[in-house]
């Protein structure tokens, strides 16, 4: 049949199954938008305050359900405004489509209104980018595009279209089914032996779990694996939930802002287990002295990850639950009642604490963690409200943290958990948010309100950017420069400015309410919560210590640090 390329567009996202596209028109994709209001029955349209927020919003849509997430903008500064939230999925590996027009293809390279290069500005951080200027390949291109963005390590793909190429008709034929994942890498079999020999001799395992393990669905053979290997795991900011905060091997996250018993553990280990994980300089702190005295087994479906930043004693390249697969049967069951024990005494002795006099962020999400059974979708920007919550909210499950590991994006947790609230529509979905993030996008909150997306926004309030002033309290001599915001803005009104509902909680005793109002609600829901400015995130490592060296309010005021 023949169709246009915005039909084409259209009868594309329909066959992977895309059931929803964040964005924003303007003038070269309009002939796709027209399109995509004759099939606003089959395709939900979120139109977003501004493209960076309908990029957050799709990355926040694929990490909350694995799919392929989806988001359009038009040409120029349209598509130059996705580039924050393309990086900030580039450097989760977020498998993410971003579909852009251009100026059509006879003004393209003479500075046309509008016109930018967007496939060249983005190479760096895409996995493909594609610029689509014949409307008989455009097709097969989209198809490439959902492919390449789901296989391997997935990630971002940008097609860029052409507009002459969304009015031009061609051919369609169909796909006769949805278009599958490349394979995976071979798994050899050798090195599976080679990893199963150093688990089986290990006296002191540990096992460290990164975002792979959440991106590869390998949460139900991992615990499997945790269990037959008696060892204690740690996690990172994106391997949260992979395996739960309830399982008593569970010591909590690693690295910078990690607790001791996971940084002293690692620490100590005979073998350290990275399993989808990358060796974050975040994680890793000092090279030198990171699991030194520990062989290392690195399992990754990257093989660009293996010994890129840490050296390694065994490695296997692969799908991780496909790895577990092949290991579990390899491997001894094992009996580890001291080191397990030794591990326990420091989760004893270094539990998380905090200051129980006064209203403080880690209290406010031990309430929400109470009041939602641990089993919210909960998104953040970035900055110390980041790391209370992967500290003091307990995830149970894969795909319930949502947040900016690697390119650190402040503002990003509003969009993305809108994405994810309009995928999991019967789950409760609560954002984050320090109140520096919170100036950047607050804007989508219009987005939530128009489309009567019930989001929570938690504003962790201190009139201050708490986490660059914590650098500089402890490493600055209190030099605060221009982390102060002295202003007069009263967040409430501009929530409720915008249509939401909107709470001030300024004490302790006020918390359990404004919560169960925010989940009782049906539009979305501004808290606004005051803490103090000096509050800190601990345990911390200095920049370039060792992460056994960890330290925080009692060794600071004992002198150890």
């Amino acid at each position: 049949m023949q169709l246009t390329g915005a039909e084409v567009v259209i009868e594309v996202l329909k066959e992977q199954g895309v059931d929803t596209v964040f964005g924003y028109p303007g003038g070269t994709i309009l002939n796709v938008y027209d399109e995509l209001y004759k099939h606003s029955d089959e395709i939900r349209h979120i139109l977003t305050s501004h493209e960076q927020g309908a990029s957050h919003a799709a990355d926040g849509y694929a990490r909350s359900t694995g799919k392929t997430g989806v988001c359009f903008a038009t040409s120029g500064p349209g598509a130059t405004n996705l580039v924050t939230g393309i990086a900030t999925a580039y450097m989760d590996s977020v498998p993410m489509v971003a579909i852009t027009a251009n100026v059509n293809l006879p003004l393209l390279g003479k500075d046309t209104f509008q016109e930018v290069d967007i496939v060249g500005i983005t190479m760096p951080i895409t996995k493909h980018g594609f610029i689509v200027k014949d409307v008989n390949i455009l097709a097969d291109t989209l198809r490439k595009a959902f492919r390449i963005a789901k296989s391997g390590r997935p990630g971002p793909v940008i097609v860029d279209i052409t507009k002459d190429v969304t009015a031009a008709k061609c051919r369609f034929e169909p796909a006769s089914s949805p278009v599958e994942r490349y394979d995976d890498p071979v798994i050899d079999d050798e090195k599976l032996i080679e990893a199963a020999k150093l688990i089986n001799r290990s006296k002191k395992p540990f096992i460290y779990v990164g975002g792979g393990a959440v991106i590869s669905g390998a949460s139900k053979i991992l615990r499997e694996f945790v269990k037959k290997t008696d060892a204690p795991v740690c996690d990172t900011l994106m391997g949260k939930g992979a395996v739960s905060a309830y399982d008593p091997h569970y010591t909590g996250m690693i690295g910078m802002h990690g607790t001791k018993a996971s940084n002293k553990g690692v620490s100590e280990c005979d073998l350290l287990i990275a399993l989808g994980a990358r060796f974050s300089d975040r994680v890793v702190g000092n090279a030198k002295r990171f699991a030194s005295h520990a062989k290392i087994l690195h399992i990754d479906i990257d093989d660009a990850e293996i010994n890129k930043n840490i050296r390694t004693d065994a490695s296997v390249v692969g799908d991780l639950s496909e790895v577990l697969a092949g290991l579990m049967p390899l491997i001894d069951e094992k009996k580890n009642d001291d080191w397990n024990a030794h591990i326990n005494e420091y989760k004893k002795s270094y539990p998380l604490s905090y200051p129980k006099d006064r209203l403080t962020c880690p209290y406010i999400l031990e309430r929400l963690d109470f009041l939602t059974s641990s089993e919210a979708i909960v998104s953040t920007d970035v900055g110390q409200h980041q790391m209370w919550t992967a500290q003091f909210y307990r995830f149970k499950s894969p795909r319930q943290f949502l947040t900016s590991g690697g390119l650190g994006t402040m503002g990003y947790g509003l969009g993305a958990c809108i994405g994810a609230k309009t995928a999991n529509p019967d789950k409760v979905c609560v954002n984050i948010a320090g109140d520096g993030c919170f100036r950047m996008n607050m804007n989508e909150l219009m987005t939530a309100a128009r489309n009567r997306i019930p989001v929570i926004e938690i504003v962790i309030d201190n009139r201050v950017l708490g986490m660059v002033r914590q650098w500089q309290t402890l490493f600055y001599d209190k030099r605060y420069s221009n982390t102060i915001l002295s202003d007069d803005a009263d967040y409430v009104k501009i929530a409720e400015g915008m249509g939401c509902m909107a709470i001030k909680v300024t004490k302790k005793s006020e918390v359990d309410d404004a919560i169960k109002k925010a989940l009782s609600s049906d539009i979305p829901v501004v808290i606004d919560c005051m803490i103090e400015e000096d509050d800190k995130v601990f345990p911390m490592v200095s920049p370039g210590g060792a992460i056994e060296e960890a330290f925080d309010e009692d060794d600071i005021r004992e002198g150890r640090v």
